[in-house]
């Protein structure tokens, strides 16, 4: 079945905030070593504290882990996650950028401007994943990923520590795939061609 929803993937987006790190924890360790894409995740972080998610997340996942400087490249079997206080986007289909403007659903980092970025650049050739969250951030962006004909998966608002964020992402893209976290952990392995 989860094979069927696929067609050919460069990039993966995430995006989670309240509930966010259990989902994370989930997804992040099921991509194996030699996962074939960039993977890009904003979890909402307060904006005033050091970042720890590269450290929580390192010794349980075989993929490398890394909190994006500015014009990093965006390299294959690389999980990348948005600095505090930064919007995390694709430049390009090489590159990152990250940009201090002004918040968006009263997030720095948005959802919406990783999954923006990503349809822009990506097009089709996307992977969008919404979690748990307590507000809207991510709707606009999924609609965006819709739009332009990429994947759009969000969790099932009822295995989700927050629904409102997942349920805003299906009023935004009501063709959305939901799965639980197991069954969004199995797409994602499936658009690198794992099965």
């Amino acid at each position: 079945m989860i094979g069927k929803l696929l067609h050919a993937v460069d990039a993966v987006v995430i995006g989670a905030s309240a509930g966010g790190i259990d989902v994370l924890g989930t997804l992040l360790p099921a991509l194996p070593r030699d996962f074939p894409l960039p993977v890009a995740v904003v979890l909402h972080v307060p904006p005033d504290r050091r970042s720890l998610l590269v450290e929580v997340f390192s010794h349980r996942c075989a993929v490398r882990l890394k909190e994006v400087d500015d014009k990093d490249k965006a390299e294959r079997g690389v999980v990348y996650f948005a600095p505090p206080d930064y919007h995390l986007l694709f430049e390009n289909r090489a590159s990152f950028s990250l940009s201090v403007d002004d918040p968006v659903n009263h997030s720095r980092p948005s959802i919406d401007v990783l999954f923006q970025s990503a349809a822009d650049v990506f097009g089709a050739r996307v992977l969008g994943i919404l979690c748990s969250g307590s507000n809207e951030d991510g709707a606009a962006g999924l609609s965006a990923i819709c739009a332009a004909g990429g994947i759009a998966a969000v969790q099932d608002p009822g295995t989700a520590q927050s629904r409102q964020m997942p349920a805003a992402g299906l009023r935004a893209c009501p063709n959305a795939v939901v799965l639980d976290p197991q069954g969004l952990a199995k797409l994602l392995r499936s658009a690198g061609g794992a099965r």
